[in-house]
């Protein structure tokens, strides 16, 4: 710790993304990624912006991308914002909405970043135990002092919780702002976002990292009453006013006019998720039952420490949690349907070789 540091560092604890190795061999199934790629539209437009406008500094406003999201959503402009990753928009509005004098509430199984923003920014929290289940008990959420953030399908979960039960959530706390991560929202029944309209407290946030197939752009946004939405714009223009690029707002913008793509890509996703499920639990695995582009998985015989490393050293990454409640739990991200395939052949390899060397001891 070095005595330069305020104590808003001091007391923070880093977010700990999922390992990006430089290995060409890896298969990477540890970081939520979509393995189709985005649409052959955004190469288009990132291409042209490419060739003809990086000169000249983007919107502050990202008005074309907004305009976009609100005619998909059948929204106004002014209740859209832009962020630089969906990471950056919870952080503006841990900022905009959040008092050091009042307590938030969020699931104590949930995105890990969430603890750290409150740290970060000095705002006091209560984790909110799950159910038994690892369902969300909606009930604890009413009545909330600060505010609430909940991840919808939760990560790393993929538990969904139903528009009616956001809903009630939402009304039950009409004094604070209540923050609805839906970052895997698109693999999932159905968005919150028409409740918008009706509640000036409720912020949806979402991402164009894992649907859209953008991740290496960092492209992510909110959408709210217009006064939610002003303070974020008042927060972000205070530190950049220019916080997403012309190559980003390129390729987002027309990512989201590419339903075609869109539907294609998070169908198979979903097809191959319930495969996936399914062969897990042919091999004897816990599998909660997701909806988003992974799924948690547990074996009562097998370590999920151990499973971890056996399958990098097979070339395979999945995400292990070592905390509270999930510590012999794996996260393993949805491929395709070949990635997958081999993916469950290295695991039989692993389970036969663990089976063998337990039965010799």
């Amino acid at each position: 710790m070095n005595k330069f540091w305020s104590e808003a560092v001091k007391r923070t604890e880093p977010y700990v993304p999922g390992e990006q190795l430089n290995d060409p061999e890896i298969i990477k199934l540890n970081t939520n990624e979509n393995p189709y790629g985005p649409s052959p539209k955004v190469t288009e437009a990132v291409e042209t912006e490419l060739k003809r406008k990086l000169h000249l500094y983007p919107s502050p406003g990202a008005d074309e991308l907004r305009e976009a999201i609100a005619q998909y959503y059948e929204l106004e402009q002014n209740q859209v914002f832009i962020g630089n990753g969906s990471d950056e928009v919870l952080a503006f509005s841990f900022m905009a909405f959040f008092d050091q004098d009042s307590k938030i509430r969020f699931p104590a199984i949930t995105y890990s970043f969430y603890p750290v923003y409150a740290k970060l920014f000095n705002i006091p929290y209560e984790k909110i135990p799950l159910n038994h289940d690892f369902t969300i008990p909606a009930a604890d959420f009413c009545d909330t002092e600060g505010g609430v953030l909940i991840a919808n399908p939760n990560a790393p979960t993929g538990l969904y919780l139903t528009i009616e039960a956001v809903e009630a959530i939402v009304q039950d706390n009409p004094n604070c702002v209540v923050i609805i991560d839906e970052a895997y929202i698109d693999f999932a029944p159905a968005s919150a976002v028409p409740l918008v309209k009706h509640y000036p407290n409720l912020l949806i946030v979402q991402t164009m990292s894992k649907s859209r197939s953008l991740a290496g752009l960092r492209v992510g946004f909110a959408i709210g009453d217009s006064g939610l939405i002003e303070a974020l714009n008042r927060v972000k223009d205070s530190f950049n006013s220019y916080t997403i690029d012309r190559l980003a707002l390129a390729g987002a913008s027309a990512a989201i006019k590419d339903d075609a793509h869109f539907n294609e890509t998070t169908d198979k996703i979903a097809q191959t998720r319930e495969w996936l499920t399914g062969e897990m639990r042919n091999r004897g695995f816990t599998v909660l039952p997701s909806h988003a582009n992974f799924i948690l998985v547990s074996h009562e015989r097998q370590s999920a420490a151990v499973l971890y490393q056996r399958l990098k050293q097979e070339k395979y990454l999945v995400r292990h949690f070592n905390k509270p409640g999930i510590e012999n739990h794996l996260r393993i991200t949805i491929g395709t349907d070949e990635q997958m395939t081999l993916f469950l052949k290295a695991l039989d390899r692993i389970m036969e070789t663990t089976a063998t060397n337990h039965y010799e001891e």
